[in-house]
């Protein structure tokens, strides 16, 4: 609590307020997007940037993806209930997209126009902490430059599992639920930085875990306004953006420390992503909306 307090008079001393100091930096567009005549934004659970800018948002009912460009015109949109509970989505380096079924315990690997490619898992087959090839409860899945995959399979397992591009398995981080160094009460959210460090949402214990490829735990961060229970995506320079769905804010992080905090979202934003632009889009299944924020 201690640092907590220190980060939060730093910023205060800085800008007066911390309210003030979010507000004055980003302007949040809540009635982004322009859908079509009968469409709706839905449970939208997760979204994801890919590299020509388009904007992939993975929702709970069908269809199961849209595809927008940044002003918020929808370009497609497919998916005919497919998943029984779509939770992540990431699009990796060469434009593919990657989803999470919370529910049947699936990983999946998509072309842009909805072509399945691979599958990880089996459909509603639970795998315990120490399977190699099953998932209980996968939130989110985040494929490095080498094409090795990481699922936080945190919602009824306790862990992350690292796979090969091929889905071979390679290691687990953590592996045990409770709120002791590498273990993990909901690992919700997983990327990569550029020194291959793997970053985890622990979300259940208020923190974030930072381990070394070998499985090493290297650090912990808890500075939040709550528990990092949402979205986390890390850019090129190793900006990581983590969304909070009780605080309704977006916490943006370098280093491991807070450097700005964007409020005022409203609506528990669940998935976060941001664009070439240095733009953030958050995506809520409660509040049935997606929104843009723009740096002012």
């Amino acid at each position: 609590m201690k640092r907590v307090c220190i980060l939060v008079i730093a910023i205060v001393a800085l800008s007066g307020s911390l309210s003030a100091q979010s507000a004055g930096s980003w302007e949040v567009i809540h009635d982004w997007g322009n859908l079509p005549e009968g469409l709706e934004w839905g449970p939208s659970s997760q979204l994801s940037v890919t590299p020509d800018g388009r904007i992939v948002v993975f929702r709970r009912e069908a269809p199961n993806f849209y595809v927008l460009d940044a002003d918020g015109n929808l370009l497609d949109s497919w998916g005919d209930d497919m998943f029984n509970l779509a939770h992540g989505i990431r699009v990796d380096a060469d434009g593919f997209l990657w989803v999470t079924d919370n529910a049947d315990n699936l990983v999946q690997k998509y072309t842009i126009e909805g072509e399945l490619l691979m599958t990880l898992g089996e459909k509603g087959v639970a795998g315990d902490n120490a399977s190699h090839v099953a998932f209980d409860g996968p939130a989110d899945v985040f494929v490095n430059d080498n094409g090795d995959i990481y699922v936080a399979d945190g919602y009824r397992n306790s862990r992350v599992i690292q796979l090969n591009s091929e889905g071979e398995f390679i290691r687990i981080y953590g592996g045990t639920m409770g709120d002791g160094p590498s273990e993990f009460d909901l690992a919700h959210a997983v990327v990569v930085d550029s020194q291959d460090r793997v970053i985890v949402a622990d979300s259940g214990n208020g923190r974030i875990q930072v381990f070394a490829q070998d499985g090493r735990l290297l650090e912990q961060w808890y500075d939040f306004p709550s528990n990092p229970r949402g979205g986390m995506f890390i850019d090129d320079d190793d900006t990581l953006y983590v969304s909070h769905v009780d605080a309704e804010a977006v916490t943006i992080m370098r280093g491991g420390e807070v450097i700005e905090i964007v409020d005022g979202i409203e609506g528990r934003p669940h998935g976060v992503t941001v664009d070439a632009d240095g733009d953030i889009y958050v995506a809520n299944t409660g509040g049935r909306i997606v929104k843009k924020i723009i740096r002012q």
